[in-house]
């Protein structure tokens, strides 16, 4: 089994939960529900996402989902609720669809089930982002029947379902709310700028009805069109919680209600302050929902990765049934099933080739852009293309098990996650909507008891500016949408960051470590020198050594047996094998004991291997590895293995340096190999004759004078290291122990992507940075403009609708930045 197959293993399966929320606007309401789950006893964390609509639940035991969801409802926010279809086998009686419809009902996050026994199949209602699909399968079992659950492409159609409802949803708002706004916008301010429409008014409505119109157009526009915010915004506010919802509410209602009395009760008003702000209020609608219908088509676009990654996924495959080929859906294929590809098709699922001979574009995968050639014994990959020729193959995974489907969900939780940056937003926010209130109260007091005449009129104009300028919806996606967007971009380069911590402390890094076998090597060594000691055979010596390796499952060791397959060397049968890592091998061969390793295995031993000295050195020199084997206690050969370089290593080097890094290589080789292969290289450190266990002292010693590392391996004995690191990479021709413990994963065995993930994240890091400094930059200099600061300098104030313009563009902007990312290209 190649490794690129094994990437499945990489994902943890800690004790969380997701849960799918609607409702959120901005980071005031990731704050607020994050801190109403983590009330919830049982939470160990809560991270919440806006760009991504999505709650991440870390539990201390067994998940609480029911205690999550009242949790998210009593903060004021609904779970978004999904419908999943699947097929229920073995019913045949009504009292059948009543026991598996009461098994279902009992699923957590299930709030309705029904089932359909003609059709045999299930309806279940449940809380989008619950991975409930196992419970749903133990449920239905449990009763005594089979179910055929919904695909997962099938459940993130439903999401993207989802969204375009949304975005249809707004749009249908928006244009509703613009057809109504746009003549009270006239018949307000369009005196204002022509003179001619004011007699043209007063000529045909009058002045009464006039402002009755404007009352009436500005009122559906308020409580139809605008009635989401109020539905949000005002229970938020009796909740003493208010978010961008509630300041939205706060300052159309005061606009508006202002006018109402102007209109019905002028009466009430001071003399001069008798004016209508109608068209203000529903221009501040019409203007956040604009705002809103574009944020959501942009949110659609930061996910696009995800969807190419989808859409990679066969539909259907031709398969053997009863002696010959079918075609039948994806869904239905199962592990053992035998598969036919034809020139140009997309393979359905993960397998390997028993016969025929082609090539297959993997590029989608690992972004490489060669394709690789396939024959009997070779692993291919579902959604992979194959070229000119045609074959068989056997399904070894199927469904979630396939390597597609394990990168889509690495890159979804990297898409979910929270970097260290965003703590400075989450304070932030905890306070901000709160103090716009009080500002906006301030700003009120301030103008009303100090400002020009009429008094009232510029207060409230200003105070409800204040209201509308604040937006901490852009501080809230300035984060996860470029993160989105970041780690989509690096999957589709065949770089998946399995934690989005990793985008921030990778462009962090000074020195890049190397593991030297498989990682800057083939990983294939060959076996290019043998030297017997006086009184030993060659051959006899080479087949006791490649005798005991072949228990071994080390690169050299396979290279040693091949050199005495090639010579037709028979091996023989190994008694007492123990192998030492770090050290060497051993066993009983044909009665003699053997031992085969580096010199520290036989120095051990208390054999010299002086003999060899002159040997060695000239070995070393030339990059190759000297082993030595002992027979019965004396010392028999000096071995020598190459492990050639990979052709990309040198360039990927060359670019690290550009990048001003440091380069340093692990290696368990000894001092001269290792010296001469770091020549070769251009490596700047060398930390040689390194025990497996000894990776991760070297990884603390590069530490040195608080230097952050970057370990890249590949091999079983990296894993420590890889985790030890401040950032593990694993490249993804390595091992599944290794790419778990990592915190990037190469999908190509190819060096260049570290330079790419070293880049990669330093361009969405100051992605970010630029998001954060013009959404905090943006409040912190309208905020008091809109206060009116600048009115005793030059007389400028700031029109609330002005405001709601400025506030509507400020997410578009940082969603648009964010999105930048997609055309990114690392060197």
């Amino acid at each position: 089994m190649t490794a690129l197959s094994q990437i499945e293993k990489a994902t943890s399966v800690p004790v969380s939960a997701n849960f799918d929320i609607e409702g959120m606007t901005c980071a005031s309401c990731v704050r607020r529900v994050e801190k109403a789950i983590t009330a919830v006893p049982g939470v160990a964390s809560a991270n919440v996402n806006l760009a991504t609509e999505r709650a991440t639940v870390q539990f201390t035991g067994e998940p609480d989902a029911e205690g999550v969801l009242r949790a998210i409802e009593k903060a004021g926010y609904e779970p978004k609720i999904v419908t999943q279809e699947f097929g229920v086998e073995g019913m045949t009686c009504a009292s059948c669809v009543s026991r598996v419809e009461k098994a279902l009902k009992a699923v957590p996050g299930v709030t309705e089930a029904s089932v359909n026994l003609a059709t045999e199949k299930a309806t279940v209602r449940l809380i989008s982002g619950l991975d409930n699909v196992i419970a749903l399968k133990a449920a239905v079992r449990g009763a005594g029947y089979e179910v055929r659950k919904a695909t997962a492409a099938e459940a993130r159609e439903e999401v993207e379902d989802h969204r375009a409802v949304e975005i249809r949803t707004l749009k249908m708002l928006l244009m509703f709310a613009a057809l109504l706004t746009l003549p009270l916008f006239l018949l307000e301010m369009g005196s204002h700028f022509i003179p001619g429409v004011h007699e043209l008014i007063m000529g045909t409505v009058g002045m009464r009805n006039n402002l009755y119109l404007q009352f009436a157009l500005a009122t559906i526009v308020l409580f139809g069109p605008g009635l989401r915010f109020f539905q949000k915004g005002v229970p938020n506010l009796l909740r003493w919680t208010p978010d961008m919802n509630s300041l939205v509410v706060l300052g159309t209602t005061a606009a508006w209600g202002y006018s109402v009395v102007a209109t019905f009760a002028p009466a009430l008003l001071p003399s001069g302050t008798v004016n209508v702000y109608y068209e203000a209020a529903a221009v501040i609608v019409t203007l956040i929902l604009l705002g809103r219908y574009l944020e959501a088509r942009a949110k659609g676009r930061t996910s696009q990765a995800i969807r190419r990654l989808v859409g990679l996924q066969a539909k259907a495959a031709f398969v053997s049934r009863g002696g010959e080929f079918i075609e039948i859906q994806i869904d239905d294929v199962v592990v053992g099933d035998i598969i036919r590809i034809r020139p140009g098709e997309k393979i359905p699922v993960d397998g390997s080739v028993l016969d025929g001979r082609s090539y297959v574009d993997e590029s989608m995968i690992t972004g490489e852009p060669l394709p690789v050639q396939k024959a009997a014994g070779s692993e291919v990959v579902g959604g992979t293309i194959n070229k000119n020729g045609s074959f068989t193959f056997e399904a070894t995974k199927v469904g979630s098990e396939t390597l597609l489907a394990q990168i889509i969900k690495m890159v979804e939780a990297a898409q979910g996650s929270k970097l260290p940056i965003q703590a400075l937003v989450d304070k932030v926010t905890g306070w901000f909507v709160p103090a716009v209130i009080l500002a906006a109260v301030v700003t009120f007091a301030a103008w009303y008891v100090f400002g020009p005449s009429p008094a009232l009129t510029f207060a409230l104009v200003n105070a409800v500016a204040v209201l509308i300028i604040a937006c901490p919806c852009a501080m809230g996606l300035a984060t996860p949408t470029s993160i989105m967007v970041g780690t989509g971009r690096a999957a589709e380069l065949g770089i998946l960051f399995r934690k989005g911590e990793a985008l921030q402390s990778l462009r962090e890094a000074d020195v890049v470590a190397l593991d030297k076998t498989g990682t800057l090597t083939k990983g294939r060594p060959e076996l290019t020198d043998i030297i017997v000691a006086e009184g030993f055979d060659a051959d006899l010596v080479l087949a006791r050594i490649a005798s005991i390796e072949a228990f071994s499952e080390h690169p050299i060791a396979e290279a040693i047996v091949s050199a005495a397959r090639a010579k037709n060397l028979g091996l023989t049968v190994v008694t007492n094998f123990e192998a030492t890592p770090g050290f060497g091998v051993r066993g009983m061969v044909d009665g003699s004991d053997v031992l085969v390793g580096a010199d520290r295995a036989l120095l051990r031993d208390g054999i010299d291997v002086s003999a060899f000295a002159n040997e060695a050195e000239l070995l070393g020199n030339s990059g190759k590895s000297p082993l030595y084997a002992a027979i019965d206690g004396r010392l028999a050969a000096i071995i020598a293995v190459s492990d050639p370089v990979k052709d990309t290593t040198p360039q990927a080097v060359k670019a690290l340096h550009d990048l001003g890094l440091k380069v340093a290589m692990i290696t368990g080789d000894n001092r001269r190999t290792a010296d001469a292969i770091a020549r070769q290289l251009g490596i700047d450190e060398v930390v040689a004759e390194v025990l497996p266990d000894g990776k991760v002292d070297a990884v603390k010693r590069l530490r040195h004078g608080g230097r952050k590392v970057a370990f890249i391996g590949d091999g079983i004995n990296d894993a420590p290291a890889l985790s030890e690191a401040d950032v593990g990479i694993a490249v993804g021709t390595g091992t599944d122990i290794a790419i778990e413990s990592a915190d990037v994963v190469l999908m190509s065995g190819d060096l260049n992507g570290v330079p790419k993930a070293i880049a990669l994240s330093k361009t969405t890091i100051r992605n970010i940075k630029q998001n954060l400094f013009w959404a905090f930059a943006y409040n912190v200099s309208l905020v008091p403009v809109a206060a009116g600061v600048l009115y005793p300098l030059n007389g400028m104030l700031l029109s609330p609708i002005f405001a709601a313009a400025a506030m509507a563009m400020s997410s578009v902007f940082v969603l648009g930045n964010a999105l930048r990312l997609r055309s990114v290209n690392p060197a």
